[in-house]
């Protein structure tokens, strides 16, 4: 009976190992595969990154602006200040202020695009003052990179109007202030300046946590292994040999 529950136990413990170790070395490798392909994504932002500047009439011409997205440009236009927007509660540094952003009619061309311009503290005492930015009048040329609209952050909200707001909503914002605005935005680039900080972080697809889950996973599954071969195999292979040395049955 006892040698029954013994194997019973043993074949139980078995299977457990087998589906735990299975599956977690089967989740490393799919963590790895995730890598792999964030990894071509990558080199893809990359070469973006390497093409030649984008000007504003190459822009507006483009089959699909989406798949600009990365690319350096070096955009004429005006800026239509009138429309400039304060994205709050956006991180920069590790400080909490606002996302500056302003339309830039583009010269030679009937479109214009949202420029994200860059980054100003907030006044915690006063929501609704507005911290001092420079906007040039007339002719300006904006330098960066073509990047997706603004980020969104949870709101409990519906679509926001006003100067200061949590989003902004391309749709909705076209439809607000009537201006033919491209899908993509411009991530202005360059030194500080005009009052507002550009220390943007580069493009990254997070491949690196991929590489760190598969780890763990390959970790926890060598773990699995090396406490059922211990506990399971050597420690009972153990106890056999020293029963049989000291003539005593194995249990």
């Amino acid at each position: 009976m006892t040698h029954a529950l013994h194997s019973r136990r043993f074949w139980l413990l078995t299977v457990a190992a087998l589906v735990v170790a299975g599956t977690t070395f089967s989740l490393g490798q799919w963590q790895l595969r995730r890598a792999a392909q964030k990894e071509g994504l990558q080199a893809a932002i990359d070469s973006k990154g390497r093409l030649p500047v984008l000007d504003a009439r190459s822009l507006v011409a483009a089959p699909n602006v989406t798949d600009e997205v990365h690319r350096p440009a070096a955009l004429k236009g005006t800026w239509l200040t009138e429309h400039t927007v304060y994205l709050d509660n956006r991180p920069m540094s590790g400080k909490t202020g606002f996302l500056v952003v302003t339309p830039l009619a583009l010269e030679g061309t009937s479109q214009a695009i949202l420029v994200q311009r860059g980054w100003v503290p907030r006044n915690f005492a006063d929501r609704t003052r507005l911290p001092d930015v420079s906007t040039p009048p007339g002719g300006v040329t904006v330098e960066g990179r073509i990047a997706p609209p603004p980020s969104r952050l949870y709101e409990f909200t519906g679509v926001e109007r006003g100067r200061i707001r949590q989003n902004l909503d391309l749709s909705a914002f076209r439809k607000e202030t009537g201006l033919p605005l491209l899908e993509v935005s411009l991530l202005q680039t360059g030194a500080a300046s005009q009052g507002l900080l550009r220390e943007w972080a580069a493009p990254n697809v997070g491949v690196d946590k991929h590489y760190g889950y598969a780890f763990q996973w390959f970790g926890l599954c060598g773990l699995v292994i090396i406490l059922y071969g211990w506990f399971q195999l050597l420690l009972p292979l153990r106890a056999h040999m020293r029963n049989q040395s000291h003539g005593q049955p194995t249990p």
